[in-house]
């Protein structure tokens, strides 16, 4: 039976509330969107994107609540144990509560379905009430629950998940390495399985975590699926069930490829339909069956193709299905995605059209762009990305420290 953590919200729910926006903003915003102050970047006409609050440090994983409020997890950046959960609520024009700190790099916020809400922190997974003011933090996986703690080694330590349709947890479990390179750098032996991407806890995977409901208790795990190199953008449609993946692919090609002179093209990363029992490539292939240099001669026909190749290094950190009623009619059941990354094809939120599954059809739209460094408005670097009740697309930024609201323009 899992326990509860008795870590109390007195050091939480008990602060006291201070403005979303004590910080002084990195963005010069000088007109409204939505009630909001505007920030200078390119949207579709009739869009706009307004700044809900500043001051984190490093924040990433967004959940919008049913009554307008916000919860965000701030790693407050790579060290261990300094991270922090906060409520950012609405009606009180997004004063800032502090729930939980001295946290271990909090990514994921997800809400499920017991009305609880899930935290991926490194190593495991934790809830909490968030109807309740003296709610305990309760581990669900490693911690002081009956689960085993999820492996935190290496470059890929960040927890990502996601709940499908029947209620079951789906994890990342990222890779160790960049491209199963030993601690030394040295690639692996090219007619040999890379150790850390097999056997019975394979890195660069996904797993999947029955659960008992309406309790939440976890009843056994599987590796779901394998050659995903690190899964932070994770979505499962709401009709269909498709469970989608962004993947991160690897860095420093161009070192092990006579010629390139740079990785800027290569490899892409990549949109896939995660399957059961699926390989998807890593460390042995990328893209449309490309060899990784590494491993020159391997059939890379065995593994799963992408649904869609991404420019190379957008890093995908978060996306979501568009139901809501807000925005115009053309981006209902769109596919959002942040593009994170810190070089040409990153800084930026797109949308692509998908067929009745939610299957990406086609090149995607820029919803925010023009998202570069430049007087008054620094680059962009979008984390999380969901909808909220209102029809708002909220997105995490851990670049400025900031939350955004994408919204349809409306008169002051």
């Amino acid at each position: 039976m899992t326990r509860p953590v008795l870590v109390a919200l007195v050091t939480a729910w008990g602060f006291v509330a201070f403005p979303a926006h004590a910080a002084k903003s990195p963005y010069a915003a000088h007109a409204k969107c939505d009630g909001l102050p505007r920030i200078e970047v390119a949207t579709p006409a009739g869009l706009c994107v307004g700044l809900v609050a500043s001051g984190f440090k490093f924040p990433r994983g967004i959940l919008p609540l049913d009554n307008g409020d916000l919860i965000v997890a701030d790693m407050a950046g790579w060290a261990k144990g300094k991270g922090s959960l906060w409520l950012l609520e609405r009606k009180n024009s997004y004063k800032r509560r502090l729930l939980f700190d001295k946290l271990d790099r909090p990514h994921a916020v997800m809400l499920g379905p017991d009305g609880r809400v899930y935290v991926g922190v490194v190593g495991g997974v934790f809830r909490f009430d968030p109807a309740n003011r003296q709610a305990e933090r309760e581990d669900i996986i490693g911690g002081k629950s009956d689960q085993e703690r999820l492996p935190d080694s290496g470059r890929h330590p960040l927890v990502s998940l996601v709940f499908d349709r029947a209620g079951d947890l789906y994890v990342n479990v990222g890779s160790a390495s960049d491209n199963c390179e030993d601690a030394k750098g040295q690639p692996p032996a090219p007619d040999k399985p890379c150790v850390e991407a097999e056997g019975d806890l394979p890195r660069g995977s996904l797993r999947r975590y029955q659960m008992r409901w309406p309790e939440g208790r976890v009843l056994g795990w599987q590796t779901y699926a394998k050659g995903l190199r690190n899964s932070m953008a994770l979505a499962v449609h709401p009709k269909s069930g498709l469970l989608l993946q962004g993947e991160n692919g690897r860095d420093n090609i161009h070192r092990h490829i006579p010629g390139m002179e740079s990785d800027e093209r290569f490899p892409p990363d990549e949109l896939n339909v995660v399957e059961r029992g699926a390989h998807y490539g890593w460390p042995y292939c990328y893209g449309e069956g490309m060899s990784s240099p590494e491993y020159p001669a391997l059939d890379c026909s065995r593994f799963h193709s992408p649904l869609h190749l991404l420019p190379a290094h957008a890093a995908p950190l978060g996306m979501a299905w568009y139901f809501g009623k807000l925005l115009p009619s053309e981006y209902h059941g769109a596919l959002m995605v942040g593009y994170h990354g810190y070089r040409n094809a990153g800084h930026r939120l797109v949308a692509f059209r998908v067929d009745q599954r939610g299957l990406p059809q086609g090149d995607p739209v820029e919803l925010i762009s023009d998202w570069e460094a430049k007087e008054g408005s620094p680059m962009g670097a979008p984390t999380d990305v969901k909808v909220g009740a209102d029809g708002a697309v909220y997105v995490t930024e851990d670049r400025n420290g900031t939350v955004l609201r994408l919204s349809a323009e409306r008169a002051q």
